[in-house]
Parts: structure tokens; C-alpha cells; sequence
């Protein structure tokens, strides 16, 4: 569950989906027709195209091995490619690293990224925020689900101690938190919703494996629509390091969160979300 570190004291940033064309300037590149901003791979020369990739091969380590790898880059359009790298990990299987040169091209103006579209606050302005305008604490109930048992990030997020010296959700007093911890079934998730009467559910996810965290967030998504009225349905959050955040809409959830998401942005997420602009559109 990427987040900055940077503050954002009654500052906003454009909201949702953007371009980066407006943000292009300064960014190491060429500029072609029509004002488009690209960018080429840097390996040791500006622009020079070269890039490394490391994947696994199910083969034992050998020669032939490493001319698969170097066959597989050129196929991958690396031209030249030059295996720096080989080493079995295991019954016939090899980890190989490959450096090469590639011929593509990124148009900046093209990229479409996900910004960040509420201040970031403090723990005393979260704190002051929901005391002040929902008059109430705010319940969160977090887990993560399925046969998912890594719980350090969800553990990152919600817990006292949080995360490279920033505090987790359960060190701001107008906030219950209640986490459920590993191996969560969607049902048990869904009654532990109801019985707190949780405003936001916090789902990490970082098995990945065929797609299991696409999977369950499906399913815990579906059955929280199935369960209870748009009106009572709490917002609906996940978090992992293989996430796409512009999926949000497919997956059935409010909000998605990368790798290196902080408490505080979590926090100030659900104080845009559940106060400020709910509080707003009832006025």
C-alpha cells in the first residue's frame, strides 16, 4: 500500500487521471512534432536505448541455457543483448540478468498516471478534521484476505508503530482501527464491517500469483455490494505492490494504493473522502 512524503497544507493537486504533458519540462528527452516530449532508455551515454531485464528460465544452468536467455532478449527487441548474469535456483531452473539496447520510445505526453487529488495533513489535522465534522470516530477495519498471509504491510499501515518513523492509524485518537490481520475469509471480512460499523475497509494484498489479489479484491467487492445498501456500504480500499491504481473501477473499489504508501496519506485519503467531500456534496 506509494505514496510522498512531501505536505500539502491546504494545497490540492489536479485530481484523478492526467497526462504528464503539463509536467514534461526539464525531462531529459527530445521533442518531437507536435509537441510531444520523448524519452528514450539511459544506460551509459544520454539516449542510448540500453536497459536491463532479469527473468527465470525453467531449464538447468548451461550453456545452452545462457544462449536461450540471450535468444529470448533479442525476441524481447534488446539488440545487442549481453548476459551479465546466470545462476541456477533450483531443480532445473536458471535466473539469468541480460543488458542490451532497445529501440523504443516513451511519449510523456501519452503516460496516464493516477495524482494524488487531496491535501496531505498531519496527524493533529486528521484528528481535529474528523472531531470537528463528523463528530464521531472514525471506524477502519483492515485485513488481508483470502489464503494472503503477509501482513507487513497491512501491519505498516494500521499499526501503532507504522512505518520508517511515521505512525500508523492506530496512533490517531479520533480513528478505531481494528485489524483482523491474515488469512481473512471475504465473509468474516464483511461481518467484522458490519459489527464495528466500519466507514473504510483497508484490504492489503501481495500474493499475487494468477492474479489472486485481482481475484479476491473482485470478490470482497462484489460481496460487499451484495451485502449491504450503496447508502451503508463503507469505502472500499486495497493496497499492494502489484496493484494497477487506475483500476479501481474494474476491481469494484473507492481506492488503490502502490507500494510505498504511508499511514498519513491513508489517513488523509479517508478524511477526503468520508468528511470533507461527503461533508461538502450534503451541503
Amino acid at each position: 500500500m506509494s505514496g510522498r512524503t512531501e505536505r500539502s497544507e491546504g494545497r490540492e493537486s489536479m485530481p484523478g487521471q492526467r497526462s504528464m504533458s503539463e509536467r514534461s519540462e526539464g525531462v531529459s528527452g527530445e521533442r518531437g512534432t507536435g509537441g510531444k516530449s520523448i524519452v528514450r532508455p539511459y544506460g551509459d551515454t544520454t539516449g542510448d536505448g540500453m536497459v536491463q531485464v532479469s527473468f527465470t528460465l525453467p531449464v538447468p544452468h548451461d550453456k545452452r541455457a545462457e544462449g536461450a536467455a540471450v535468444q529470448l532478449a533479442n525476441r524481447m527487441g534488446m539488440d545487442p543483448a549481453m548476459l551479465v548474469h546466470a545462476k541456477p535456483i533450483g531443480d532445473g531452473f536458471t535466473f539469468f540478468v541480460v543488458y542490451g539496447r532497445v529501440n523504443h520510445l516513451v511519449d510523456l505526453s501519452t503516460v496516464q498516471v493516477v495524482e494524488r487529488d487531496f491535501p496531505l495533513l498531519s496527524a493533529k489535522e486528521v484528528n481535529a478534521v474528523v472531531k470537528r465534522r463528523l463528530r464521531r470516530k472514525l471506524s477502519v477495519v483492515g485485513a488481508c484476505i483470502g489464503t494472503d498471509a503477509h501482513t507487513v504491510g497491512i501491519d505498516a499501515i494500521l499499526n501503532v508503530k507504522g512505518i520508517a518513523g511515521e505512525k500508523g492509524l492506530e496512533y490517531y485518537r479520533e480513528l478505531k482501527v481494528t485489524n483482523l490481520g491474515a488469512q481473512v475469509s471475504v465473509p468474516e471480512l464483511v461481518e467484522a464491517a458490519r459489527r464495528e460499523r466500519a466507514d473504510a475497509v483497508l484490504v492489503s494484498q501481495v500474493v499475487t500469483q494468477r492474479d489472486a489479489h485481482l481475484h479476491n479484491t473482485r470478490e470482497m467487492s462484489a460481496a460487499f455490494r451484495e451485502a449491504l445498501p450503496a447508502g451503508r456500504r463503507p469505502l472500499l480500499i486495497v493496497g499492494g505492490p502489484r496493484f494497477d491504481e487506475t483500476m479501481t473501477a474494474e476491481l469494484g473499489v473507492d481506492r488503490i494504493f502502490g507500494r510505498g504508501t504511508t499511514p498519513g496519506e491513508v489517513a488523509s485519503y479517508l478524511v477526503h473522502a468520508l468528511v470533507t467531500s461527503r461533508k461538502a456534496s450534503v451541503a
